[in-house]
């Protein structure tokens, strides 16, 4: 089983946090190869103007990638299953870097733009797709510590993208196309591991009827001598839901059954994209030289946010024993109160020498708390609270959120940002006490409790008490 999560994380999530974390390091670089492009292909300079948006177009492009990857997801999930799409999703990483790493040899930033593109429909799969292959192949019992790796991943390809993007390694001028086309090595480990472990047993009783393969991926997972517990619970599944199909992503709207677990989806994911994450890593540099460290210092600094939040998951695995509940509901309580600390020292940044210190601690404080609940337990969550019929539906309409919410807050954030200044984090510490309260008042506890037993809990809420 953790063999498992790290042959699907490393060509999942891990390929959403590096690919969003490289992309900042050769910025200057990329200006430079543009400029250079237009002008041989031209022989007029660039605009400043056009040059920003075809900055803005390389960088953004990848959340419409991501949006198409997340909409396309489920149908391959399906059609595939969780396993074969994971492995064909690989094709489009490799051919992306491919595309990336010619561009600055050929003279052709169109590929740049193109390679994005297609890294952003690989993250937007991955992003779909591993949440179901880590819940249907857990115990219930380990479901949320499995869940968590998606979680791991993707801070680890965050820190690592911080890393590997350092002038030392691969930041430097003459290697930035090396270092946009590096994402090709996760997408042939995962091609050269994943082939090793069984298909989802969830998918092949439920979707395909093929009992004798579900029970040999079973074995596999679970042993020989504990494997027939979890036989008995795919097949209650499979009973109580007599034959149903695959649902569709609009079917879920006009299915009162999945009403509460469909608004809980979509309150969550956008919770978590706009819960002021941004905004803390947009303040980082600035916070950082106000505390006095130098520009040259500021980005091996900007190495601790990532490892704030790497490390983070992993301590939510291991605090598991909570609950999914708590540990989502304390870690937006904690946003907040940071929220405050952050607005308040912000305004009096320049009245006392020890105040930069306190923004700096209060940043990380909130990168932790973000791992905590929100970072983790919102994927968890949507593949815990659907039955196999609507799982992968649920997972295409989170995965659209998250990537409108995501295009939505880059294009919108520069503007909060300098109307509001630092009072920016009133707007995110009302958001994230809002997340708060809808979670107190509406999710019920996942922790230990099968599909159908989730299932059950959420039907008092879609039908009311006394149904």
């Amino acid at each position: 089983l953790f063999l498992a999560v790290c042959s699907v994380g490393i060509g999942g999530t891990f390929q959403y946090g590096y690919n969003v974390s490289i992309i900042n390091a050769p910025t200057q670089h990329i200006h430079k190869f543009l400029n250079e492009t237009w002008a041989s292909r031209y022989h007029v300079e660039l605009n400043p103007d056009l040059l920003t948006f075809l900055w803005s177009v390389i960088a953004s492009i990848f959340s419409l990638g991501g949006l198409c990857g997340a909409l396309i997801g489920g149908s391959m999930a399906i059609q595939l299953g969780r396993k074969g799409a994971l492995l064909m999703n690989n094709a489009i990483a490799i051919l992306a870097a491919i595309l990336m790493g010619i561009s600055f040899p050929t003279g052709l930033f169109e590929l740049l733009i193109v390679g994005r593109f297609l890294v952003g429909v690989n993250s937007g799969v991955g992003f779909c797709v591993q949440p179901l292959y880590l819940g249907e192949v857990a115990p219930k019992h380990l479901r949320g510590s499995m869940a968590m790796g998606s979680s791991i991943f993707l801070t680890g390809g965050i820190l690592t993208g911080q890393i590997i993007g350092l002038r030392e390694i691969l930041g430097a001028e003459a290697y930035w196309p090396l270092l946009l086309s590096s994402s090709c090595v996760p997408a042939f480990a995962q091609l050269l591991f994943l082939p090793w472990f069984p298909e989802s047993p969830r998918y092949l009783l439920i979707d395909r009827g093929d009992e004798l393969s579900c029970a040999k991926a079973l074995k596999r997972f679970h042993g020989s001598s504990q494997h027939q517990r979890e036989m008995e619970d795919i097949q209650q599944e499979c009973f109580a839901l007599d034959g149903e199909k695959a649902k569709k992503p609009w079917q879920l709207f006009a299915d009162r059954t999945v009403r509460w677990q469909l608004v809980t989806v979509i309150v969550m994911t956008m919770g978590q994209q706009l819960s002021g994450i941004n905004a803390i890593y947009f303040y980082a540099t600035y916070i950082f030289e106000q505390a006095g460290i130098s520009a040259e210092k500021i980005p091996y600094v900007t190495l601790g946010t990532g490892a704030c939040e790497c490390l983070t998951a992993l301590t939510c695995v291991c605090n598991n024993c909570v609950g999914r509940r708590y540990l989502i509901l304390g870690g937006y309580l904690l946003m907040t109160l940071w929220s405050i600390v952050l607005t308040f020292s912000l305004t009096y940044q320049e009245l006392y020498s020890w105040v930069p210190y306190v923004s700096m601690a209060s940043i990380f404080a909130f990168i932790l708390s973000f791992g905590l609940g929100p970072g983790g337990i919102t994927n968890t969550l949507t593949a815990e609270i659907f039955v196999q019929s609507s799982r992968p539906a649920a997972c295409v309409i989170g995965g659209t959120v998250s990537w409108v919410s995501f295009f939505t807050i880059g294009m919108l954030f520069p503007f909060i940002v300098r109307g509001l200044k630092q009072y920016c984090f009133v707007v995110f510490l009302l958001e994230c006490s809002l997340v708060a309260a809808f979670i107190f008042l509406v999710i019920p506890e996942t922790k230990n409790k099968s599909f159908l037993e989730i299932k059950k809990e959420f039907h008092k809420l879609n039908f009311g008490r006394k149904s």
